[in-house]
């Protein structure tokens, strides 16, 4: 494993994993930029409107997490989205320290408008991968966020978890 460490003799850049990663990151956001902004989006609030369309209303502090962004970035973009109509925000019954954000029918208007301008991006992000694939690098891909974070992988896991169909009518409750 010497190899894909920096600091050793026998490293090699084209074998390093995070420069790909930094890489595919970098093209994967100038095309995602691109594709938002006719739309009247951006990255942040794309990532703020696809969390919430998973998971239902969630704290400011958990879209944080699971954007991997900071709590003031994410507060700004937030607050933002709701002067725009995308998102209402609710102090949390539970504790008065906290900020729930729930997605208006505008948001998920929005929402489906970023996902028809950005399917392409993600059907040729994929092409010549088999699903297996793109499951193992997932996969490989969690295990790194856990090394690095066992906060941030935990948070992506429990993500991926399949959540409960929810009563009709009941779907702000979370």
């Amino acid at each position: 494993m010497s190899r894909y460490h920096p600091h050793s003799p026998d490293f090699s850049k084209d074998e390093f994993p995070f420069y790909w990663l930094a890489r595919v990151y970098g093209v994967y956001t100038l095309q995602m930029e691109q594709a938002l902004k006719p739309v009247g989006l951006d990255i942040p609030s794309w990532r703020v409107l696809f969390i919430l369309s998973e998971r239902g209303t969630r704290s400011v502090s958990d879209i944080a997490l699971h954007a991997v962004a900071k709590l003031s970035t994410v507060t700004k973009t937030v607050q933002r989205m709701k002067a725009e109509g995308l998102v209402d925000t609710a102090t949390s019954a539970q504790d008065a320290r906290v900020t729930e954000v729930t997605m208006t029918e505008a948001g998920r208007l929005a929402l489906e408008r970023g996902r028809l301008a950005t399917q392409h991006i993600f059907v040729r992000s994929f092409e010549g991968l088999t699903a297996t694939q793109v499951r193992k690098l997932n996969e490989s891909l969690h295990q790194i966020l856990d090394n690095l974070s066992p906060r941030h992988g935990e948070a992506a896991r429990e993500a991926a978890r399949p959540r409960p169909a929810e009563p009709e009518g009941d779907a702000d409750s979370d």
